[in-house]
């Protein structure tokens, strides 16, 4: 999201890690649900419920991250970087929280292809089109459109 300067818990993995969320008006509280101990609790600043994490009381903190080891969404993420690339980020530690795993490239994405695709030349023409020197030849290059403009052409 635009301007989001904040990390986001999935309340969905609280919950099927045995936490029990309550959300109030000014604040929340995550709850341990056999023992009833408060884990964390949260201020309410506008929309947003903000859990300071350097202030609780437990020392048992686990970070609840989803871990995606596919290449090609790593490549995708990456802006479409060339897998010899994300191999050397990889083996030079460049990036934190990029997996290490062997990026091969076994086939070839879509996206990079149609990136690299250029129009085919034009075909050459015999015939001499001009009768004088410097004179001004107009070609139609683009051809008929299938899209119509604004005036209905």
């Amino acid at each position: 999201m635009e301007g989001l300067k904040h990390n986001l818990l999935s309340i969905s993995q609280l919950c099927d890690k045995e936490l029990k969320v309550i959300f109030e008006s000014d604040y929340c509280t995550i709850h341990q649900k056999d023992s009833k101990e408060v884990a964390f609790k949260g201020m309410r600043h506008n929309n947003i419920y903000l859990i300071d994490l350097d202030n609780t009381s437990s020392s048992d903190i686990t970070c609840l991250v989803v871990k995606d080891e596919n290449p090609w969404l790593w490549h995708k993420r990456a802006a479409h970087i060339h897998m010899r690339q994300l191999n050397k980020l990889i083996s030079k530690e460049l990036v934190i929280g990029l997996p290490k795993i062997k990026f091969e490239k076994d086939k070839l994405c879509a996206a990079c292809q149609k990136g690299k695709q250029v129009k085919s030349s034009f075909q050459s023409k015999n015939v001499i089109s001009t009768s004088k020197p410097l004179e001004v030849l107009q070609m139609d290059l683009f051809g008929p459109s299938r899209t119509k403009s604004f005036g209905g052409n």
